[in-house]
């Protein structure tokens, strides 16, 4: 099974375009990184620009309408992620737990959506 660990740190609230993390942060993150890749578990994972560098794309309407960030009306935004297959949530909760996260972040745990978790006709529909 494939699971995103979402970062949502608690800095990115407010955090300045220049922003870049403390650098003993980031020694024990490499740290962390290398146990889920000697592991054999990590398939992939990035760090994000602060929300301040984005835009937001909403739908509603026949129009798309585009917004710069910062986005002030959230306070979770998304800082960056690993990609991880493991056997089981539990097993994935269990390295997100392990995660070197600073106080009052959030790591997200999801499942990916397979085409094989969907019905027939949504398979069928997606060309499968």
């Amino acid at each position: 099974m494939r699971f995103m660990m979402l970062v949502i740190p608690k800095v990115y609230e407010n955090a300045t375009a220049d922003f870049v993390p403390p650098a003993d942060l980031v020694a024990r993150m490499t740290k962390y990184n290398e146990s889920l890749s000697k592991a054999g578990v990590l398939l992939g994972l990035d760090g994000l620009t602060p929300p301040v560098k984005g835009a937001r794309v909403t739908f509603a309407g026949a129009k798309p309408k585009v917004t710069d960030g910062p986005f002030t009306e959230s306070k979770e935004l998304i800082g960056g992620f690993w990609l991880i297959q493991v056997k089981s949530k539990e097993e994935a909760v269990e390295w997100a737990k392990r995660a070197p996260m600073l106080d009052g972040d959030i790591i997200e745990v999801r499942q990916v959506q397979e085409i094989e978790d969907f019905t027939e006709d949504v398979r069928k529909a997606a060309g499968r």
